[in-house]
């Protein structure tokens, strides 16, 4: 995760102090094993200054993870390049994800967040729509690879922008919130985004047969020897007509007067 630059001002030193704390104590404690006073002994400051930054623990520990989260994009995510291979691509978004599902800090709080959310169902939602308003750099991508008709059009972006970020968690996030199991190496974190991107694209990228197929064909080119014979046997043909043309009525006069 990229670390946050130093505060400069008394009152952003104060603030990042709270933080700092309060990760520290929502770590160690869980979400109602912390307390305000905890916090505020802990970084050193009172209590009314804990609540001028945070009005209650509940926005302190959304403002946490919110946190969290905008630091791990603090490196600008790769924008959507047309000559790039959709793989490459997919790999450096991915990576990024990846950095933030192996922070151990992120890992613990989020597990703290889950105990809490299963006895409050309407604070998971509120933390739940920040943080996913926050994802909005792969469907943006996804999205533009789909309008680039790289990607099929069918796909539903949001729905296979879950799909992608799913293959990830169900080996980089799932198993260390729910069994504690340790983050991955850096070797298999490598081995798991692959794995997604190549079983992603093998599903929903346009194959290059098809690309082609969908071209203008050109249009075959005729010399001036074959337009001639075309025009001739065209000719000929008329002429048989027009001649076999009195002989059938005559034909057809006999028959009528039988």
């Amino acid at each position: 995760m990229t670390a946050a630059s130093p505060p400069t001002r008394l009152t952003d030193r104060k603030r990042d102090a709270i933080v700092q704390a309060a990760i520290g104590e929502f770590r160690e404690h869980g979400f109602n094993g912390t307390s305000m006073d905890r916090v505020a002994a802990a970084a050193d400051v009172s209590k009314r200054t804990v609540y001028n930054h945070f009005p209650s623990k509940e926005e302190l520990f959304e403002a946490i993870l919110l946190l969290m989260w905008e630091r791990s994009q603090a490196v600008d995510e790769p924008a959507y390049q047309t000559q790039q291979p959709l793989r490459v691509q997919l790999l450096a978004l991915l990576g990024q994800k990846m950095n933030l599902l192996n922070d151990a800090s992120f890992i613990d709080l989020s597990r703290v967040a889950m105990a809490d959310m299963m006895h409050t169902p309407e604070r998971a939602r509120a933390i739940t729509a920040k943080l996913s308003a926050k994802e909005e750099g792969l469907p943006l991508w996804l999205r533009a690879a789909q309008q680039d008709r790289r990607l099929r059009a069918t796909m539903d972006v949001p729905y296979a922008a879950q799909q992608l970020q799913g293959m990830v968690k169900a080996f980089a996030f799932w198993p260390q919130l729910a069994m504690g199991q340790p983050g991955l190496a850096p070797a298999q974190q490598q081995q798991v985004v692959s794995d997604a991107v190549d079983m992603f694209l093998g599903f929903y990228a346009v194959p290059k047969t098809a690309a082609a197929a969908t071209a203008k064909k050109p249009v075959p080119m005729v010399d001036a020897k074959t337009i001639k014979t075309m025009k001739t046997a065209k000719a000929t043909k008329a002429t048989k007509t027009t001649a076999a043309a009195p002989a059938a009525a005559a034909i057809k006069g006999r028959a009528s007067r039988r």
